[in-house]
């Protein structure tokens, strides 16, 4: 019973990473570029806003 059991989880744990492994294609890789591009995009913006708002308050310290 032992030996079933073991084979049906090795089953089960192979029959997954084969699943998985086909998700490797190029559109995850472009996924990933557009999230990061994203992030990229609104850590600028959050950069620009902040040096906005110094220069409106005359900040002596420009950098954010």
């Amino acid at each position: 019973m032992t030996k079933i059991r073991s084979y049906r989880h090795f089953a089960a744990i192979s029959g997954l990473v084969l699943a998985l492994s086909g998700c490797t294609d190029g559109s995850t890789k472009k996924v990933g570029e557009k999230i990061d591009d994203a992030s990229t995009d609104i850590g600028n913006s959050i950069e620009d806003t902040c040096e906005g708002i110094k220069d409106t308050l005359s900040a002596d310290d420009k950098d954010c």
